[in-house]
């Protein structure tokens, strides 16, 4: 199967597979030669995205991903990530211009290139002063090593701040953000399209599958599913723990909806994440070519209204279940941020 539509990133002008190829899997639960045959059916396919992060088994993704499109890189539009920290010394992460400055140089040589299309600062940084970021970035457009720039799990009110600043001190301001966004995670729909919608940001989505939850496998009565992500963060996939009782019950009722339209699960979300009128193009991490089949099969699948809308009785727009989907910690919800004065 191929991909032939393409959408506009936003206010780039440039033109992406509505399918991103995400490569977290890559050097880490994938062996380099499986992930190179992944990536070139990916292309051969018609995804023309490949995203990729320097965190990502620390740099072995990078590399891999690097190999693979050696030959082909003009028909790559290549997109990588800065923030994680990169091996054990805690001065190399965040948003800083001292290691942005240096983590731009270390993914170029990794995925031997000269430029990248598109850099994501991969969280926030409550350390770095947004403004500093953004002067960084736009130095490394100036200087050719980067042709975007974008946010990854940015909340709204900090996307208006860097187009605020960028506008205030005359810089280039982001043009990409890259929210969690699935049929179980759907906080992006309350502010962050908004804000994307109005400032021109291109929304490159991840997680459509919500790290395995519609996946097919959580099943009401079923098992517990085994991944490699549940024995990382078990509370997060435990279906037994009560803040996820109402997930299984929605990921359940979804699968329903699917079977009773003739679809996959799979298809049901990736098409449901692929229908928001503020997404360019959503992230997919296929760990086999069967996987890979059944993504670009999705991205074929349009929904009515009818399914649109019981899909809103399942899951209310606009609401996740867990906070940790959303993919960030909030500050503001820490527990020291939450302690009342003291008011003896």
């Amino acid at each position: 199967m191929t991909i032939t539509a393409n959408r506009t990133l936003g206010r780039t002008g440039v033109l992406v597979s509505p399918l991103t190829l995400g490569s977290m899997n890559f050097g880490r639960w994938q062996e380099e030669h499986e992930s190179i045959r992944i990536i070139h059916t990916a292309l051969d396919a018609g995804i023309t995205t490949v995203d990729t992060a320097d965190v990502y088994a620390q740099g072995g993704s990078e590399e891999i991903v690097g190999k693979a499109i050696k030959g082909r890189r003009d028909d790559v539009f290549l997109a990588t990530k800065f923030h994680g920290q990169v091996g054990d010394n805690p001065r190399n992460a965040g948003n800083s211009r001292r290691w942005v400055s240096r983590a731009v140089e270390d993914s170029l040589r990794r995925l031997g290139t000269d430029h990248l299309d598109l850099y994501q600062a991969h969280r926030p940084d409550p350390h770095t002063d947004l403004l500093e970021t953004l002067h960084t970035l736009n130095d490394l457009i100036r200087q050719g090593k980067i042709r975007y720039y974008g946010t990854s799990a940015f909340p709204a009110h900090q996307l208006v701040e860097a187009h605020w600043l960028a506008d205030r001190h005359g810089l280039i301001a982001p043009h990409t953000e890259q929210p969690p966004y699935s049929l179980l995670v759907r906080s992006a729909e309350r502010e962050v399209f908004p804000v994307a919608r109005k400032y021109g940001l291109g929304v490159i989505g991840y997680g459509p599958l919500a790290a395995g939850w519609l996946s097919g496998k959580y099943r009401i009565g079923g098992e517990q599913p085994e991944s490699a992500r549940a024995d990382l963060i078990p509370g997060r996939f435990d279906i037994a723990h009560r803040r996820n009782r109402r997930k299984l019950a929605a990921a359940d009722a979804l699968a329903r909806l699917a079977e009773d339209n003739g679809l996959t699960l799979v298809e049901l979300a990736v098409a449901f994440a692929l229908n928001h009128p503020a997404v360019s193009s959503v992230i997919i991490g296929p760990r086999t070519l069967e996987h890979l089949e059944s993504y670009l099969k999705a991205a074929t699948v349009e929904l009515g209204e009818d399914v649109l809308d019981r899909i809103d009785e399942i899951v209310d727009p606009g609401t996740h279940f867990l906070e940790r989907d959303t993919g960030r910690d909030t500050p503001s919800l820490q527990p020291a941020a939450l302690r009342r004065e003291n008011r003896s």
